[in-house]
């Protein structure tokens, strides 16, 4: 998918001497920060960007590389509001915002196409992390001849500030519906989804609808900053998390100041279709202390069983130290396919079993506490 457009990114990111960005794509200039050198101004060629499938040495422009030094947000008042926005924008009344950016964020090895898009929603349509948006595509709907398309809901993948910091913009990870007809192995684009392929398909510029936001069950909890978070994806679920974990250790939120222990687990199929490793990667350089990361690999790592790694293996194989820190108070959140949920539960119930619990009075506790969140599609 080529673009011709030239997109201005007014956004600033860390560049160290073995950064994997190819800077022939970049043009800026150079300013010292805290004896560090930061690249700003930058301009993205999507021509160049969005020319093909890439290998993962391709950082997908969006994704900043994280560091120390936290990246100043506004507009601050953002944080004044007690509850989270709700419904601002209906079905019937969506609000027409601007996509910025798509970026193809998964390797030349990863089955599928998954996207990182950039919306400006120009500050009209504000939301909370682990929230979410709808998104009406374009046509009318095949059932209702007439009536416009069904809205599909898409969790936010970036903080209330946007991957700009500025509050205007909003980021969703999506990942290309496509359908194969199982006798010919074939793609039959006439079985396409919608929505994901309108999204993956936009050029910076183009106008969509969106509704909302949505969504109380993923918010992440604040009140303690010292709480522990385990969080749990398979796949574009990872969408809330990213939001959490640039709020944790990329952003300076004056009233926000995370000092608790954030654990991803993250299942994919290989590492080229992880995504926004890089950003993970470097939360876990930088804050050992607060950050864990596991990643399970479906097609190139083997359970304790030899058979594929699921993330409900990695799962029971920290079994223990999760069910003390859930013990202890600590969050626990699903986010993906809703097929991922019966081999957790399964596996979690077989722990407890183990342990000599009951799983159904742990799990009740867990949801009495509001330690227990599930999102899952």
């Amino acid at each position: 998918m080529a673009h011709s457009a030239l997109y201005q990114v007014p956004f600033a990111t860390y560049v160290n001497s073995d950064s994997s960005l190819r800077r022939s794509m970049f043009k800026g200039y150079n300013v010292p920060f805290h004896d560090k050198v930061w690249a700003s101004g930058l301009s993205l060629d999507l021509k160049n960007a969005n020319s093909g499938p890439r290998s993962r040495s391709m950082v997908c422009m969006s994704v900043q590389q994280a560091s120390k030094y936290k990246v100043a947000v506004s507009p601050l008042g953002l944080e004044d509001a007690k509850e989270p926005p709700m419904h601002l924008y209906k079905n019937k009344a969506p609000y027409t915002a601007t996509i910025v950016s798509v970026e193809r964020i998964v390797g030349l090895n990863a089955p599928g196409e998954t996207c990182h898009i950039v919306i400006d929603h120009g500050g009209n349509v504000p939301y909370w992390e682990g929230q979410s948006y709808g998104v009406i595509p374009p046509g009318e709907n095949p059932k209702k001849p007439g009536s416009p398309q069904n809205v599909r809901l898409y969790s936010i993948a970036s903080t209330r500030y946007g991957d700009n910091f500025d509050g205007k913009t909003a980021s969703l990870c999506v990942r290309r519906a496509v359908y194969y007809d199982p006798k010919t192995g074939l793609e039959d684009p006439s079985k396409q989804g919608v929505c994901s392929n309108f999204l993956c398909d936009s050029k910076p510029g183009d106008k969509i609808l969106v509704t909302g936001p949505s969504g109380k069950i993923m918010l992440l909890p604040e009140e303690d900053p010292n709480a522990t978070h385990i969080m749990i994806a398979t796949g574009t679920g990872v969408a809330p998390y990213r939001g959490y974990l640039r709020r944790m250790f990329m952003e300076s939120v004056p009233t926000y100041n995370f000092g608790g222990l954030a654990w991803l687990f993250l299942g994919v199929a290989n590492m080229d279709s992880l995504l926004y490793d890089e950003e993970f990667s470097k939360y876990l350089q930088d804050y050992p202390d607060n950050f864990r990361y596991d990643r399970a690999l479906s097609r190139e790592q083997k359970n304790k069983k030899g058979g594929k790694m699921y993330v409900q293996d990695k799962i029971e194989e920290y079994s223990d130290e999760i069910f003390k820190l859930l013990d202890g108070g600590a969050h626990i959140y699903f986010c993906g396919l809703k097929g991922m949920m019966p081999g957790i539960q399964d596996t979690l119930k077989r722990v407890a079993e183990q342990r000599g619990e009951s799983w159904e009075e742990k799990l009740s506790q867990l949801k009495k506490n509001k330690q227990w969140h599930v999102e899952v599609y």
